[in-house]
């Protein structure tokens, strides 16, 4: 087991990719921070050096008490890895605009409150990694993903802008940009219909090989490069998708 005494911060990390973010990092002996809405799922690993705290990310006054109580005891944060987000897909034209601003609140500003809270100590150490989970529907368009896709364009595009500010400093802003993967993500739509067809497409493309850990490693590998590499921006799919 390695050994490192710097600071893991990771959202959404009661499911998918984020709980295997934390099962990953727990392996090397990480301290972290797991933040969620669901605490009693991130408590039920009983991981060493964790603290699990339930924060909802759209609140940066509770998201940022929750990251400086944890840096009080392990440090500075290193990694944080932005990763809380929500789908829900839905046509266009019908569409509840409450289901529009949900995800505009968790998927762009939840990860602009993450990447506020830590960058001014980043920058002053001139050291540290930030990394958004968005989605290869952040790069492309697929139908009944408009709200959505606005959504993850967002992320792409603030993950850009913050890394030419942070990059001066010597601080990673890097992008991950999963394809279709089997995790509780799909679970938020409210629509039937396009559950059914979603999981249909997935299928009828065979894309139901690749796994949230198999995310998790590519996340974590790519922290664990030299502070001078940067993997700006990782598009990881099942190698069966091919849109």
């Amino acid at each position: 087991m390695k050994t490192n005494n710097k600071l893991v911060v990771i959202t959404g990390a009661s499911s998918g990719f984020g709980l295997e973010l934390a099962k990953e990092f727990a392996k090397d002996g990480y301290p972290m921070l797991l933040l969620a809405r669901r605490v009693e799922k991130m408590e039920e690993l009983e991981l060493p050096n964790t603290i699990c705290r339930k924060v909802d990310v759209t609140n940066k006054e509770e998201f940022e008490l929750a990251v400086r109580e944890a840096e009080a005891i392990y440090g500075k944060t290193d990694l944080i890895v932005n990763n809380a987000g929500v789908m829900l897909l839905g046509d266009l034209a019908t569409q509840d605009a409450k289901e529009w601003k949900t995800m505009m609140d968790v998927n762009v500003m939840g990860v602009m409150n993450g990447m506020q809270i830590v960058m001014t100590d980043m920058k002053e150490r001139r050291n540290g990694t930030i990394i958004n989970v968005s989605s290869i529907a952040g790069i492309q368009p697929f139908g009944n993903h408009a709200a959505y896709c606005a959504s993850k364009f967002g992320v792409t595009g603030l993950t850009r802008v913050a890394r030419g500010e942070m990059s001066p400093f010597n601080v990673r802003v890097l992008s991950i940009m999963p394809g279709a993967v089997s995790t509780e993500l799909l679970g938020h739509t409210t629509d039937k219909n396009i559950i059914d067809g979603y999981n249909a497409w997935k299928e009828s493309v065979g894309a139901v090989n690749i796994t949230a850990n198999d995310v998790a490693k590519t996340i974590k590998y790519s922290y664990e490069l030299p502070q001078a590499v940067s993997l700006r921006e990782i598009v990881i799919t099942d190698t069966m998708q091919d849109a």
